[in-house]
């Protein structure tokens, strides 16, 4: 029937599809950015101390690191929607704990109960993605996919901060009820995308992360573009952690001017992403937007070290995040079309390596900035620029590539 062929094979997801998927990672990076401005304050009325905090945000990274490529196998076997939704449902959950808790242990088991299940979110969109558009709209599809984040992102921190201002768990529970909402949306709309005929076919044990298989998966054919999948996920994060320690120590910025650059960063990366990746990776293809985004990365981070105030500060910034913002949907819909039909294992991965990042980044950044103030920005240009450098021999797409990089069992 006309109704169970993928759209994919129609050349363009349906418009519902896709507005219930933009809204439900908005939701999903709306309450991540919420906690940001929110978290310290939260964390010390318990008694926590900045190790604490520190530790509470890497759960967070550290079970989306580990639970990422088990949903998105899952949903290679079973269809994307049903993982969407179990996603959805676990970021509610999640978000009404932590705001319910009581004692930190609670918190520590609220940020990681949210890494494992709102881990289910991210990849399986991007596989429903892979399998709802042609590869002449891919690029656009994961534009609008990464602009999603984006805009939850820019949102998040300043609503977070207004609500805290009533009560500190007041953001917790309205996150809780947005992710309710689009959870009831998808089940009233959103259809599968992955047919019975195109599933996986896979039974056992569900492939989950481990060292190992991360190994293989970097000596694979998507090798490469894992690699580049932490790089872009580490340089974003590895600018974000210790920018308003950077700007008070530098420029003596307060919050308003840090949460006005921040600001900035977001909307410009939401713009570059909805708007002008999708154009962009047409014209050039994929390869090439990747090469000018970590190019552009690496300039912005270096320019960042020669900004002197706040108009100068923006630009540099701005030029920085545009490139990144670029590079993720361009690895992303490089990664799909390699993958052949493994969509969800290989965006799994993809997502495990960018949840790596998100361990290292800030880590890295925090530990030289102890040590010099210029120290995290110089070293990250320094990376952007050997990763722009290795894309004239690691882009080269591999013969006969198809599938994420692990073994067939």
């Amino acid at each position: 029937m006309e109704s169970a062929e993928p759209a994919r094979a129609k050349g363009r997801a349906h418009p519902g599809s896709l507005a219930i998927l933009f809204v439900g990672l908005v939701v999903v990076m709306l309450g991540f950015g919420m906690i940001i401005p929110v978290m310290p304050f939260y964390v010390e009325s318990f008694g926590a101390s900045g190790r604490e905090l520190g530790l509470l945000m890497a759960t967070f990274a550290a079970t989306q690191l580990l639970f990422s490529p088990l949903w998105g196998d899952l949903s290679d076997r079973i269809g994307r929607r049903p993982v969407l939704m179990l996603g959805l449902l676990g970021n509610a959950v999640a978000q009404l704990f932590f705001g319910l808790s009581t004692r930190l242990w609670m918190l520590f088991a609220a940020r990681a109960l949210s890494g494992i299940l709102s881990s289910a979110t991210q990849p399986t969109a991007l596989a429903y993605i892979s399998d709802s558009t042609s590869d002449e709209e891919r690029g656009r599809g994961m534009g609008l996919m990464g602009a999603a984040m984006g805009i939850g992102m820019v949102l998040g921190p300043g609503l977070g901060g207004w609500l805290a201002s009533y009560n500190l768990s007041l953001p917790f529970f309205v996150a809780a009820g947005l992710s309710a909402f689009v959870l009831i949306l998808a089940a009233l709309i959103l259809p599968e995308s992955l047919p019975e005929a195109r599933r996986s076919g896979r039974t056992g044990r569900l492939q989950g992360l481990s060292p190992r298989l991360m190994a293989e998966s970097l000596r694979g054919p998507l090798g490469y573009l894992y690699f580049l999948s932490f790089l872009l996920s580490f340089a974003l994060t590895n600018f974000e952690g210790v920018f308003g320690l950077y700007a008070l120590e530098r420029y003596g910025y307060g919050p308003d001017q840090v949460g006005l650059v921040l600001t900035a960063v977001g909307v410009a990366s939401a713009v570059m992403q909805g708007l002008l990746t999708g154009p962009a990776t047409k014209r050039w293809g994929e390869e090439r937007v990747i090469q000018g985004s970590l190019l552009a990365s690496a300039v912005g981070f270096a320019l960042m070290l020669a900004a002197s105030d706040l108009a100068t500060v923006l630009a540099t910034t701005i030029l920085f995040v545009m490139g990144n913002a670029m590079l993720r949907p361009g690895v992303a819909s490089l990664i799909s079309k390699r993958a052949g039909e493994r969509q969800g294992a290989a965006m799994g991965m993809s997502n495990s390596f960018m949840s790596l990042g998100r361990i290292v980044g800030p880590v890295w950044a925090g530990s030289v900035l102890d040590l010099n103030l210029y120290l995290p920005y110089a070293t990250g240009a320094a990376l952007m620029a050997l990763g722009f450098a290795s894309t004239f021999f690691g882009l080269a797409s591999p013969a006969g590539s198809r599938g994420p990089g692990f073994e067939e069992s």
